[in-house]
């Protein structure tokens, strides 16, 4: 399923150069609480929530009013608020999907075995009749992949303070996997303490049953390893009492605890480590995501792991080929390699250059012919900018087909000022991780990369220079 390329409305206060340098002050971690909002993030509204919680990566909650709508929230739970097991094994029980037992560990984590989601339901419908018996399994269905599964079945809307999704507007153009889940188990199962994936942003919507959340803000988990700077499991575990073993636990300044109750979505920050309990039996909706707000902490994240793998194989390091054995190791460890990271920034780049070039176009056509015909040369005719739209490789690999749609749509409707301002504010978040990149001797030391980063570097410059 190729996802949406949507561009909502920023403020230009954004752009301010200032606010974009300060972006990281203004991630304050003291005294944090999780706000509840009760109003529907719509466009109107975006910016604001932009601005208050994505840009300081600070937690919220939004309130039922902006799932309300969603059929999932229909069609999954019956009238006393219970998961609706008869239509969900009717209507996916065919499908397979990762299960976890939440009373094991195994290697730090829970050990997890593919399904057939009836059987699964079967098993839950068996726990519940049971009474959540001791002696039976705790099962918890995480990471399934429903939208993938299910493409035509619409369970619901990605929520509009959520929309600029770059994670899946890039991973949508591999078609081999994306970063879309349903989570559903019993009371009483859990997901152990962690950061999110590439330490992305993440949201979590309760379609029904209630959660109970621990977040540690960010820097908090260094004083939640162990001697060995293994992260703790549980952060329940009286293990964390032990001084020779946990150090530093007693260094711990924030704890922050929340119930999301059925509706709610919560927002997960970049680098919040948490842990999760389902209070009731529980089914929720939750994306990875990330863009312009934390693209830079996903990079630090990336070359953080880099550094890890680098000191893991020091011994090693006189080997021919050291560096590209770094990558591949760092790819399977982390998920993404800094070739692939460039991949990400080259969609996420191209696709927006190519939305302002159409804007460009539609004003030019409102220009008196004597000022069209002599034109600036930066500007592309509606023929090119056609082009543009049929070729899905012409800079990137793997185009994504959603975003030729938009593009098309594009040609014969402006882009406003607030639209435009969202993707000049993503391009200089993309050219700061570019000129990172070009300043970081892995990266350079790779084929072709860096001319690759410079090249998209001057592209960004020229585009922006036409529309500022």
């Amino acid at each position: 399923m190729a996802a949406s390329l949507i561009v909502n409305t920023l403020e230009k206060s954004v752009l301010n150069p200032d606010n974009i340098v300060k972006r990281k002050a203004v991630r304050n971690y003291t005294n944090v609480n999780i706000d509840r909002i009760s109003y529907l993030v719509t466009n109107n509204s975006y910016s604001n929530f932009f601005e208050t919680f994505l840009l300081r990566n600070q937690p919220c909650i939004l309130s039922s009013v902006n799932t309300e709508a969603w059929k999932s929230r229909k069609d999954w739970v019956n009238s006393d608020g219970k998961p609706n097991f008869e239509f969900l094994r009717k209507t996916f029980g065919c499908t397979v999907g990762p299960v976890a037992n939440c009373k094991k560990e195994k290697y730090s984590a829970q050990p997890k075995e593919d399904k057939t989601f009836a059987d699964f339901v079967d098993y839950w419908q068996s726990y519940i009749e049971s009474d959540y018996p001791e002696s039976m399994d705790n099962l918890y269905l995480k990471d399934w992949h429903f939208t993938r599964d299910f493409p035509d079945y619409t369970a619901y809307e990605t929520p509009c303070g959520f929309s600029s999704d770059w994670l899946n507007e890039f991973w949508d153009t591999k078609d081999d996997d994306d970063y879309r889940f349903v989570y559903m188990g019993p009371k009483g199962s859990w997901t152990p303490f962690h950061a999110d994936v590439f330490r992305s942003f993440s949201w979590s919507a309760n379609i029904c049953g209630r959660k109970k959340w621990i977040f540690y803000p960010p820097g908090e988990e260094g004083n939640l390893r162990n001697k060995y700077g293994h992260l703790v499991y549980d952060v329940d575990s009286a293990e964390l009492l032990d001084e020779n073993l946990y150090p530093n636990y007693k260094k711990v300044g924030s704890r922050i605890e929340v119930i999301q109750e059925a509706g709610e979505i919560i927002y997960v920050p970049s680098g919040w480590h948490h842990q999760v309990y389902n209070l009731e039996d529980t089914i929720s909706i939750n994306h990875n995501w990330m863009n312009g707000c934390n693209v830079d902490i996903c990079w630090e994240y990336v070359k953080d792991n880099l550094s890890q793998v680098q000191q893991e194989i020091e011994d090693c390091k006189g080997m021919d080929g050291w560096d590209q054995q770094c990558q591949l190791i760092l790819k399977a460890s982390c998920g993404i390699d800094y070739g692939e990271f460039l991949q990400f920034m080259e969609v996420i780049a191209i696709n927006r250059i190519r939305l302002l070039q159409v804007h460009l176009v539609n004003k030019s056509r409102n220009l008196p012919t004597e000022q069209r015909q002599s034109g600036s040369d930066e500007t592309p005719s509606v023929d090119n900018i056609k082009c543009l739209a049929d070729e899905k490789q012409a800079d990137v690999s793997g185009a994504c087909d959603s975003y030729t749609s938009v593009l098309n749509e594009r040609l014969y409707s402006p882009m406003t000022e607030g639209q435009i301002n969202h993707c000049v504010f993503d391009l200089y978040s993309v050219k700061n991780v570019l000129c990172d990149m070009i300043r970081t001797p892995e990266f350079t030391s790779l084929n072709d990369c860096e001319n690759k980063a410079n090249e998209l570097i001057v592209k960004i410059e020229k585009i922006i220079n036409s529309i500022i």
